[in-house]
Protein backbone atom coordinates (compact mmCIF):
# COMPACT_ATOMS: atom_id res chain seq x y z
CA UNK A 1 0.00 0.00 0.00
CA UNK A 2 2.90 2.23 0.38
CA UNK A 3 2.37 3.07 -3.00
CA UNK A 4 -0.78 4.30 -2.86
CA UNK A 5 -1.58 8.58 -3.85
CA UNK A 6 -4.92 10.08 -3.04
CA UNK A 7 -5.86 12.08 -5.74
CA UNK A 8 -5.34 15.57 -4.84
CA UNK A 9 -9.27 16.37 -5.71
CA UNK A 10 -10.39 13.84 -3.27
CA UNK A 11 -7.73 15.30 -0.71
CA UNK A 12 -8.93 18.71 -1.03
CA UNK A 13 -12.69 17.80 -0.89
CA UNK A 14 -12.18 15.65 1.90
CA UNK A 15 -10.57 14.20 5.30
CA UNK A 16 -9.31 11.48 6.61
CA UNK A 17 -11.34 9.91 9.48
CA UNK A 18 -10.11 6.14 9.55
CA UNK A 19 -8.39 3.87 7.57
CA UNK A 20 -10.04 0.64 7.07
CA UNK A 21 -8.77 -2.94 6.39
CA UNK A 22 -8.84 -1.86 2.28
CA UNK A 23 -10.16 1.69 2.09
CA UNK A 24 -9.22 5.08 3.82
CA UNK A 25 -12.63 6.31 5.75
CA UNK A 26 -13.21 10.07 4.60
CA UNK A 27 -15.74 12.43 5.25
CA UNK A 28 -16.28 14.95 2.40
CA UNK A 29 -16.30 18.68 3.31
CA UNK A 30 -19.73 19.58 3.11
CA UNK A 31 -21.69 19.84 5.87
CA UNK A 32 -25.48 19.37 3.80
CA UNK A 33 -25.79 16.03 4.00
CA UNK A 34 -24.00 13.29 6.11
CA UNK A 35 -21.29 12.28 3.24
CA UNK A 36 -18.74 10.03 4.02
CA UNK A 37 -15.90 8.63 1.01
CA UNK A 38 -14.40 5.00 0.81
CA UNK A 39 -11.12 4.76 -1.37
CA UNK A 40 -9.51 1.77 -1.51
CA UNK A 41 -5.95 2.41 -1.00
CA UNK A 42 -4.71 0.44 -4.24
CA UNK A 43 -2.67 1.97 -7.30
CA UNK A 44 -4.26 2.58 -10.35
CA UNK A 45 -7.64 1.21 -9.40
CA UNK A 46 -10.51 3.02 -11.34
CA UNK A 47 -13.37 0.28 -11.44
CA UNK A 48 -14.50 -2.05 -8.93
CA UNK A 49 -13.81 -4.43 -11.11
CA UNK A 50 -10.40 -3.84 -11.16
CA UNK A 51 -9.56 -4.96 -7.87
CA UNK A 52 -8.37 -8.43 -7.13
CA UNK A 53 -11.26 -10.62 -6.08
CA UNK A 54 -10.97 -10.47 -2.41
CA UNK A 55 -9.92 -6.65 -2.49
CA UNK A 56 -13.83 -6.46 -4.03
CA UNK A 57 -15.31 -8.96 -1.08
CA UNK A 58 -13.53 -6.79 1.71
CA UNK A 59 -14.56 -3.24 0.02
CA UNK A 60 -17.77 -4.80 -0.42
CA UNK A 61 -17.96 -5.28 2.96
CA UNK A 62 -16.57 -2.17 4.13
CA UNK A 63 -19.02 -0.11 2.27
CA UNK A 64 -21.60 -2.17 3.69
CA UNK A 65 -20.27 -1.73 7.36
CA UNK A 66 -20.13 2.06 6.77
CA UNK A 67 -23.67 2.73 4.83
CA UNK A 68 -25.24 0.56 8.10
CA UNK A 69 -22.86 2.83 10.49
CA UNK A 70 -24.03 5.51 8.73
CA UNK A 71 -28.07 5.18 8.96
CA UNK A 72 -27.93 4.35 12.42
CA UNK A 73 -26.15 7.30 13.36
CA UNK A 74 -28.31 9.68 11.14
CA UNK A 75 -31.67 7.71 11.62
CA UNK A 76 -31.58 8.69 7.53
CA UNK A 77 -34.65 7.98 5.17
CA UNK A 78 -31.99 6.69 2.71
CA UNK A 79 -28.31 5.56 2.25
CA UNK A 80 -27.41 6.09 -1.18
CA UNK A 81 -23.80 4.69 -2.27
CA UNK A 82 -22.34 5.40 -5.70
CA UNK A 83 -19.30 4.75 -7.31
CA UNK A 84 -19.33 7.33 -9.85
CA UNK A 85 -16.08 8.46 -10.70
CA UNK A 86 -16.18 10.37 -14.20
CA UNK A 87 -14.21 13.70 -12.97
CA UNK A 88 -12.35 11.98 -10.35
CA UNK A 89 -11.26 8.58 -11.84
CA UNK A 90 -9.56 6.93 -8.94
CA UNK A 91 -11.55 4.20 -7.20
CA UNK A 92 -13.47 6.12 -4.78
CA UNK A 93 -17.20 4.96 -3.00
CA UNK A 94 -19.87 7.75 -2.01
CA UNK A 95 -21.94 6.54 0.89
CA UNK A 96 -24.19 9.65 1.31
CA UNK A 97 -27.24 9.98 4.34
CA UNK A 98 -30.33 11.11 2.72
CA UNK A 99 -33.62 12.81 4.35
CA UNK A 100 -37.14 13.91 2.86
CA UNK A 101 -36.44 17.59 2.34
CA UNK A 102 -32.87 17.98 2.97
CA UNK A 103 -31.58 20.16 -0.04
CA UNK A 104 -31.97 19.17 -3.42
CA UNK A 105 -34.26 15.67 -2.30
CA UNK A 106 -34.94 13.60 -4.05
CA UNK A 107 -32.72 14.81 -6.86
CA UNK A 108 -28.95 13.84 -7.06
CA UNK A 109 -26.60 15.91 -4.38
CA UNK A 110 -23.59 16.13 -7.12
CA UNK A 111 -23.25 19.56 -8.66
CA UNK A 112 -25.79 21.00 -6.31
CA UNK A 113 -25.59 24.70 -4.59
CA UNK A 114 -22.41 25.35 -2.73
CA UNK A 115 -20.54 22.95 -0.20
CA UNK A 116 -21.12 24.32 3.34
CA UNK A 117 -18.44 23.64 5.67
CA UNK A 118 -18.86 22.12 9.21
CA UNK A 119 -19.23 23.63 12.53
CA UNK A 120 -16.37 21.78 14.51
CA UNK A 121 -18.73 21.21 17.19
CA UNK A 122 -21.27 19.18 14.88
CA UNK A 123 -18.69 17.54 13.37
CA UNK A 124 -16.82 16.41 16.40
CA UNK A 125 -19.86 14.80 17.68
CA UNK A 126 -20.64 13.43 14.36
CA UNK A 127 -17.44 11.52 14.03
CA UNK A 128 -17.88 10.41 17.79
CA UNK A 129 -21.49 9.04 17.01
CA UNK A 130 -20.11 7.26 13.81
CA UNK A 131 -16.73 5.85 15.45
CA UNK A 132 -19.60 4.09 18.20
CA UNK A 133 -21.45 2.84 15.26
CA UNK A 134 -18.73 1.53 13.08
CA UNK A 135 -17.24 -0.18 16.24
CA UNK A 136 -20.82 -1.93 17.45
Amino acid sequence: MSDFVLDDRLTRDSELIMPLGLCQLRLLKDSRWPWLMLVPQRKGMSEIFDLAPLDQALLTFETNTVAAALKKTTGATKINVAAIGNIVRQLHVHVVARFEGDPNWPGPIWGFGQAEAYDAARKRDFLNALAENLSS
